[in-house]
């Protein structure tokens, strides 16, 4: 009797809970619309424009988001040290871009720059891959067994020590990156350019993300990435071998890593030994926002945090302006962890008792 006469208080909490985080919710999104709806209708060739670089930014989000979310979808476990490993992929290309070769074919058509674009991306590719396996090897296998809590610290020393070889391999200050992508427009509308550094990232981005939703969705190997993530044991008594599929997991999350960090040294034009760290929490965010573990739900919230930040850093009307963009990041990370911890695209799982 007294477990059933408090469960209506509960029950009826837990409602006036939810009515609230509806409305709340609501109301926040009808603000941002309106923000935006007015930005549009007093600049809108701005407002595309804008809009086209962050698409591009979260194109680049999305690659790292979608390393945060293979490993926690494997192994349920935050890499802190990812981000760490696209810096120093940046640093790799920053170092490729630079020989000899690519400075005796400096104005030369793009046709003669793309098959180095694409050895160097192979390049960046190798390295962060065994870069990350290395890191998987040496500071998580040991732990798989452990509390959570000891691979999650381990994560952040991994990171702070990746961040201290960027530290010694390029020093302190932005490394700056020999500009090699082609110049000018792409097409020019109404004010709106589209340059070809943004068309570039897309290019690339976009057949990496169809070739990864592919593997993971369609090849043998991609099976097993799905079968050890709903249950190792499992897994391993059907014959598969776990310590192969999270090694091969970690590869391709370090390979996309290797990608982002080339475009983004191409695209931002220099790279620093503490930018993995920062836009490492940015993507991790997005990779949250979208729904951690989601593969859609990464690309979603990257691409969404994108836009936030350069609408935010590049609308005239009422913008809080580049100093609040992280405090705008993580406060939506905290938004979303309280109302809806699952992400956008993330599904709701009970909780053991």
């Amino acid at each position: 009797m007294v477990t059933e006469a408090s469960a209506e208080p509960l029950e009826s909490t837990s409602r006036f809970r939810l009515s609230f985080t509806a409305v709340f919710g609501i109301l926040l999104v009808g603000l941002v619309l309106f923000w935006l709806a007015v930005n549009f209708y007093k600049t809108p060739a701005d407002f595309i424009q804008i809009f086209l670089i962050g698409f591009t930014l979260g194109a680049l989000y999305a690659l790292i988001a979608l390393g945060y979310t293979l490993v926690y979808g494997i192994l349920e476990l935050i890499n802190f040290a990812h981000g760490d490993v696209f810096m120093l992929g940046g640093m790799m290309a920053v170092t490729v871009v630079g020989t000899t070769l690519f400075d005796l074919t400096q104005g030369e058509a793009w046709y003669v720059l793309w098959p180095l674009i694409i050895a160097a991306l192979l390049i960046c590719m190798g390295f962060c891959g065994l870069l990350n396996v290395t890191v998987e090897l040496i500071a998580y296998r040991r732990l798989r067994h452990a509390p959570r809590l000891a691979p999650l610290i381990t994560a952040i020393g991994a990171s702070f020590i990746l961040q201290n070889i960027g530290l010694a391999w390029k020093g302190p200050n932005y490394v700056q990156t020999a500009d090699v992508l082609p110049a000018g427009n792409v097409f020019s509308i109404g004010g709106v350019e589209y340059t070809w550094e943004k068309l570039i990232v897309l290019l690339v981005t976009t057949p990496v993300l169809i070739i990864l939703v592919w593997l993971v969705q369609r090849t043998r190997q991609g099976k097993a990435m799905r079968a050890t993530a709903q249950d190792r044991d499992a897994a391993a008594m059907m014959g598969i071998n776990v310590n192969r599929t999270i090694s091969f997991t970690f590869l391709i999350a370090g390979a996309l890593a290797g990608v982002a960090g080339l475009l983004y040294a191409l695209y931002a034009g220099s790279v620093r030994f503490d930018q993995g760290f920062q836009l490492g929490l940015i993507a991790f965010t997005a990779a949250v926002l979208g729904g951690i573990g989601n593969l859609p739900g990464a690309v979603l919230g990257a691409l969404l945090i994108g836009l936030i930040q350069a609408f935010n850093e590049g609308l005239s009307w009422h913008s809080p302006g580049s100093d609040w963009t992280q405090s705008m990041v993580f406060g939506i990370l905290i938004i979303i962890l309280v109302l809806r911890p699952e992400g956008l695209l993330g599904e709701r799982t009970p909780e053991g008792g």
